[in-house]
């Protein structure tokens, strides 16, 4: 089995204090006789381990590192002057002196480090590649599972527009697009009304000088305006404010506005919309119903939300 990095370091690691272990022994027991054949014998086997130590590192991560020698040579020296051994020295009766403790420790053996250079072909561990490798799969991951969600919901979109193929088609209509800008109940309305010759300011009223939804949207907003008791009601802020704001902005018209526009007009207005079709019809005595208009209300058709387009009867 393959040792991880880390498993490979913490066996190094053993390998050092079980060296520093048996250095000190050797040392302990040298004379002055044998001293110096110790010391080269100790200094061999400091060089062969970390030798060996640094060849494995470097197969570990798939390229030569930077050598590990200074650093594996300071922790065995580091080791054997905690238990009172210095290189050249036998055993300590007592701990060093302070005078002893400031000398510049002297190596039997002193090798200049050369860096080693990477080995030809070597492949260096790209470690933010790695890390966007990683990023890379757990968003994959993550938009497999967004579509695999998607799968289970339902598609309001999809049964909205086969039920409004349905009614279109049981009543031979055909959409006229229209502007999703804010505006657009109003100019569907205002398409429907001149798609039947129905003028939007009434008898004798010039219509070119402004936009034909501004025209049905000042209709609707003086309509209610003359009968506050029949709007107010619905309403949770004052009636003018709102209706200032329906009349000069690009507001969203909703229901109230489609009732003020069938009584306006004098027409029946449909709305088909996702599972029904909704009729709202003029207050009896307003005015003779001269038409009936036809409205596609969405719901999840348009990204920017609610809209209306007009529907007109085929040609």
């Amino acid at each position: 089995m393959e040792e991880t990095m880390e498993q490979i370091q913490a066996r190094h690691r053993k390998e050092q204090r079980d060296l520093v272990a048996r250095i000190t022994n050797k040392k302990k027991n040298a004379t002055k006789k044998t001293r110096k054949g110790v010391n080269d014998e100790c200094a061999e086997l400091e060089r062969q381990l970390k030798e060996r130590q640094a060849e494995e590192v470097a197969r570990a991560m798939g390229h030569v590192e930077e050598p590990q020698d200074e650093a594996v040579e300071e922790d065995i020296s580091r080791q054997m002057q905690d238990v009172g051994i210095k290189d050249g020295e036998g055993a300590a009766s007592t701990p060093p002196t302070a005078s002893q403790q400031q000398e510049p420790r002297q190596r039997d053996t002193q090798q200049p480090q050369q860096p080693q250079q990477p080995q030809q072909g070597g492949k260096k561990r790209n470690r933010q590649k790695e890390r966007l490798a990683r990023r890379a799969a757990e968003v994959e991951a993550a938009a497999a599972k967004a579509e695999e969600e998607a799968k289970n919901m339902t598609d309001h979109r999809g049964l909205e527009r086969k039920y409004m193929a349905e009614v279109f088609a049981a009543h031979d209509l055909v959409e006229k697009d229209i502007q999703p800008d804010g505006h657009c109940l109003f100019s569907a309305v205002a398409d429907q009304l001149q798609h039947r010759d129905i003028p939007l300011r009434g008898e004798g009223g010039d219509e070119k000088d402004e936009p034909a939804y501004r025209i049905v949207r000042k209709a609707a907003t003086e309509w209610m305006a003359g009968r506050p008791d029949d709007y107010a009601p619905f309403l949770e802020e004052p009636l003018d404010a709102y209706l200032a704001k329906m009349r000069d902005t690009a507001e969203w018209g909703g229901q109230l506005e489609l009732a003020a526009l069938a009584a306006r007009y004098g027409v029946e207005i449909r709305v088909v919309q996702d599972g029904r079709t909704d009729k709202i019809e003029p207050p009896g005595g307003v005015a003779e119903q001269t038409a009936t208009i036809w409205l596609a209300y969405y719901r999840h058709g348009f990204g920017l939300g609610e809209h209306y387009n007009s529907l007109r009867k085929k040609a």
